[in-house]
């Protein structure tokens, strides 16, 4: 079970104090309390949306700063599907703007963007802004950003499910060959290692069916932070926290005095 862990517990003088040596190769966030930071401001949700914009950008700087190497961010979910029309529909025009506005920033700094989810449900003018972006950035290497976008791990479990009952019905797989790692495989994250830590904001605790798999051994951490007003004091602040949980993997600490 992933420890979790809160943002009141970590010093506030953070960057300083992150080890170098100890830093998750892998983060995922969930970003979350745009509507409520509108709301705040007496504005609409998708003003809160919009400025969400500058806290990815922030983190994903932030990343590059301290060496993290894959980050993914949680953009829209299949059951964002469900939310007002309006809203949907704006969550898709900021969608192509910002991949548009971004992408040679983001290949300015050695970015490479990547994609998990349900793709082909997405608006046309996006597949083909995601598409340009990520051949544009396909050869950079400093830190891979990872949107799921009408993305849940149910459906992504449920697809690598259907993948391999098809290889065991064309007789090309015997079912007990079945395996944790060949599902592994047929998941969309197969290229990039599982995460190490996975931070939510604006308070909720509980992870939205996102990465339900990758996700079995990651520690959590939570700040009553709303997205757009996170930025790289707070990315920091979880990382440090991160770098002073013991990961055990189901093994006591006493077994890994011993290593």
């Amino acid at each position: 079970m992933p420890f979790l862990i809160f943002a009141n517990q970590v010093p506030m003088d953070v960057k300083s104090s992150i080890h170098s040596g100890n830093i998750p190769k892998h983060v995922a966030i969930i970003m979350d309390g745009n509507g409520r930071w509108a709301k705040k401001q007496g504005e609409d949700r998708i003003f809160g949306h919009h400025e969400g914009v500058n806290s990815v950008r922030e983190i994903v700087e932030a990343c590059g700063e301290i060496g993290v190497r894959f980050l993914t961010l949680y953009a829209f979910s299949t059951e964002n599907w469900n939310r007002p029309k309006e809203e949907v529909d704006a969550l898709m025009e900021l969608l192509v703007s910002t991949i548009s506005m971004e992408t040679p920033n983001l290949h300015s700094k050695g970015v490479k963007l990547e994609v998990i989810g349900d793709i082909k449900s997405l608006p046309l003018s996006c597949q083909l802004e995601l598409k340009e972006s990520m051949e544009m950035t396909s050869k950079n290497t400093k830190v891979t950003l990872i949107l799921a976008l009408s993305y849940s791990s149910k459906w992504e479990i449920t697809n690598a499910v259907q993948q391999i009952a098809k290889m065991v019905e064309q007789g090309k797989l015997k079912a007990d060959q079945v395996s944790s790692e060949l599902i592994e495989e047929h998941l969309s994250t197969s290229k990039w290692p599982d995460p190490e830590l996975m931070i939510r904001t604006s308070g909720e605790h509980r992870i939205s069916n996102f990465l339900l798999w990758q996700l079995a051994y990651s520690e959590f951490y939570f700040t009553e932070v709303l997205w757009p007003d996170f930025r790289k004091d707070d990315f920091f602040r979880a990382i440090l926290a991160y770098q002073n949980r013991e990961r055990r993997f189901g093994k006591t600490s006493e077994q890994l005095s011993r290593h």
